[in-house]
């Protein structure tokens, strides 16, 4: 059978792996290792983006009322990882497959060093046969410091492995055009980068999970105009993954086509490194008219009206226009006390280059 890919990441939600009781599904779970499995046998390169360690320790554990909710979900994602991470052992050795851990934080991804560093313990795992298992560390992980949910963390990591689809499974069968509940609304099954279909998307978040569709939907569309194609599908329905990877579609799932320019690694990770930002450059309207023009301009000094921040030279800063809105984030050229000497001078150095500048 031909394959529509070699490389893919497979994000799958808390809503794939819960029952409706918030335990994990042993069944479901044990259905989607076998999938990931003959798509290892065929050669396909397999990251595993996976929810459930809060489900997998809630079932293991007593519900204790005293518990705030951080404290909550550092104890049971402790205990449940460890389950988690077990049970994905005991399942994928059933094939004759390793696979690891790979436990991570918003942090990890701050900084260049750190990202390269995750990028190679995973392309060391991939080379030798081993699918990650790759979560968010809950335990450390609290308020500002955790990521939306795993659709971001999937979407960072597919982006960071360069791999050529991502698969977010969640429990519908993807974008529709109206209530998902209503039955006259349809999955919406391909998606464009040149279309926007906002509208249509519904304002809410996941019975157990932290993200929603509007989640979903942004960070696809970010990581299609990377040139990755992503697939929203319905992780319920049997052999979905063998069905994504068909060049022929037999199942119902939304996908957004990727851009076909590439993206450099770099400005891949600068893409989704808002987050991390340590300060702003306000800039003109001149200066937005050139950044957001086809011709890959640089944010020079003469179009920066504001430095907010105090940052370092290769932090990553935020560009804001007049009416506030972000409208690029890059690697800054120079700390913030020698950009606010330079401010509206002509002639100087790029306090933003083009190679490290992503247009939002």
């Amino acid at each position: 059978m031909n394959n529509r890919y070699t490389r893919i990441a497979v994000k799958i939600g808390s809503n794939v792996l819960t029952r409706k009781d918030g335990t994990l599904d042993i069944t479901r779970m044990s259905a989607l290792v076998d999938q990931i499995a003959e798509l290892h046998h065929r050669g396909i390169g397999v990251i595993v983006i996976s929810s459930g360690a809060v489900a997998s320790g809630r079932s293991e554990l007593r519900e204790n009322k005293k518990l705030d909710t951080v404290s909550a979900r550092q104890l049971y994602s402790a205990v449940g990882q460890a389950k988690l991470i077990n049970r994905y052992y005991e399942l994928f050795r059933e094939h004759g497959i390793a696979c690891g851990q790979v436990l991570t934080t918003k942090e990890n991804f701050s900084t260049r060093r750190h990202y390269l560093n995750q990028k190679h313990c995973m392309e060391v795992m991939l080379a030798n046969g081993v699918i990650p298992i790759v979560n968010e560390n809950d335990t450390v992980s609290v308020t500002e410091l955790m990521f939306t949910d795993n659709d971001e963390l999937s979407g960072l990591i597919a982006t960071m492995m360069d791999m050529q689809a991502l698969v977010i499974l969640s429990n519908i069968d993807g974008v529709y055009d109206g209530n998902p509940n209503d039955e006259a609304s349809k999955v919406i099954t391909d998606i464009e980068l040149q279309n926007d279909v906002s509208e249509y998307i519904q304002d809410g978040k996941s019975t157990f999970g932290r993200g929603g569709m509007a989640t979903k939907y942004r960070i696809a569309r970010k990581v299609a105009s990377e040139g990755i194609a992503v697939i929203i599908a319905n992780g319920k329905r049997d052999d979905i993954l063998v069905d994504v990877v068909n060049p022929q579609r037999k199942v119902p799932y939304t996908m957004f086509h990727p851009a076909t320019q590439i993206t450099s690694g770099v400005k891949k990770w600068i893409a989704h490194s808002e987050g991390f930002a340590k300060g702003e450059l306000h800039v003109n309207q001149g200066a937005v008219n050139a950044l957001l023009s086809a011709r890959g301009a640089s944010l020079l000094p003469v179009g920066v009206t504001n430095v907010v921040g105090d940052f370092e030279k290769d932090d990553i800063v935020k560009v804001v226009a007049p009416g506030g809105e972000m409208i690029a984030v890059g690697k800054v050229g120079c700390d913030s006390e020698t950009a606010r000497k330079v401010i509206g001078e002509s002639g100087a150095r790029p306090l933003v280059h083009s190679d490290y500048l992503y247009i939002d």
